[in-house]
Parts: structure tokens; sequence; C-alpha cells
């Protein structure tokens, strides 16, 4: 499956990622789709080419996790949103299904994150971490008819941008990701892809500025159907 334009003007251009899809070319890609590689191949915009501006490519979402990814087509617009990003002006929504009964039903997990010094491939909750913040609401729970296992399914607004935030900040609630290999455990990560397969994340909405007209514009990505697939597979509890 190849990313879906959302949409596309002289500035920007919004993609739906496909899981499975690695945003940034790197060594250690190996055999997997990439999407700066895709652009490349298929687009002719002033910088779908240039390494220094990564094809246009202001931020990331992690090789499972489906969505929108915004791509600045112009040197002035990739500054602007790089800038917007770093300033927190940019707003992101994201699903998850989680294992468990979350309460409060809405409420921010606030706390650092940072590498792990004795797994530098992980990032965890670190006192000496980065601060990082994630609002959350619970949109509906479900459950599995005969072992009766309990979901439930958030809304979540990163308000800083960490690598494995939500992943992170979700297991610090002791509500780790369904089918999520990193943070859930061996043994757990293994029975949900039973029925899931692959992390339970996808980036469903975004707000920004545009680059050139200054006003606020929202671009949204359905929940996929491997996903829905998956929800379809437990009952509403």
């Amino acid at each position: 499956m190849e990313p879906k334009i959302i949409f596309e003007d002289d500035s920007i251009l919004i993609l739906d990622k496909p899981a499975g899809w690695i945003v940034n070319e790197s060594e250690t890609v190996g055999k997997n789709p990439v999407i700066q590689s895709w652009i490349k191949e298929n687009f002719n915009f002033q910088i779908a080419k240039a390494l220094e501006y990564r094809s246009g490519i202001v931020h990331r979402l992690d090789k499972e996790t489906s969505g929108i990814l915004v791509v600045a087509k112009t040197p002035s617009a990739f500054a602007n949103l790089q800038s917007q990003f770093k300033e927190r002006k940019v707003k992101k929504r994201y699903s998850a299904l989680v294992h468990g009964i979350i309460e409060p039903k809405s409420g921010t997990i606030s706390a650092p994150v940072g590498r792990l010094p004795w797994n530098r491939k992980r990032f965890g909750v670190l006192p000496g971490g980065r601060e990082a913040a994630t609002r959350y609401r619970v949109i509906s729970n479900f459950q599995f008819p005969i072992s009766k296992e309990v979901f439930t399914l958030l809304e979540l607004y990163p308000e800083t941008g960490r690598t494995h935030q939500i992943r992170i900040h979700t297991k610090y609630l002791g509500h780790p990701i369904v089918s999520d290999e990193f943070y859930a455990g061996r043994k757990t990560s293994r029975r949900d892809r039973t029925w899931c397969k692959r992390l339970f994340l996808h980036a469903t909405g975004i707000t920004f500025y545009h680059p050139e007209s200054k006003e606020a514009v929202s671009f949204q990505a359905k929940l996929p159907q491997d996903l829905a697939s998956a929800l379809n597979k437990i009952s509403l509890a």
C-alpha cells in the first residue's frame, strides 16, 4: 500500500502514511519502503530531491504508526513549518487502543522522557529526561467476549514531540498500546498480534498555520482498515 495524498498545493503536501513505511532514509532501513525515497521518485517540487531538506519532511511517525505526515515543498515552507513544530504551534491528534480501563476519562500525562541508559534503543520515563506532556480523552471501552480482557480507545494530544512519547506515556499509566513490541512486553504484544497485527496507533488529525496564507488549516485521516478490523474483533463494553 502506498501513501495517500490528502492535500497538496504549491507549499505543502499532506500524506496519509501507511503502517510499515519508514519516514526518513538511513543505512538501517533494509528492504522497508521509505517515504523520503517515494517522494524523490514521484515528485518534482523544489526540494523533493534535496537531502539537506530531507525531501521536505518536517516531522516523523514511527514505522508502525500510520496517519498524517506533513511535507514542505519549498525552502521557506520547510523553515516555517519546522519553526511551528519547535514553538509547539502544531496541534496533533492520535487514536490508540490501550490495555485496561483508564480513569479518569480525560487528563494530562506529564512525565519526562529520555533514552534509557541500559538500552540505548529504547526510551522511557526518566527523572533527568526532557519535559513531555500528553493530553488524553477516553472515546470508548471494549472487551473480548471470551477472555473478558478490557481495552480503552483513546484520543491523545501530545503537547511535546519526544521520541515514542505517546507509547511511553500510556505505558507509564500502566496501559500500554495494543501490539506495542517495545513497551507492552514481549508476551503481551505476541498475544495482541494474534488479532491486531501491528501497533494500534494512528495519527488522525493535525492543525497548523499555512506557511503562505498564515491561516489555520486542519487535516484528518480516518482509522485505516487494519485497525478498524481489529476493533471489530472485540465488543463495546
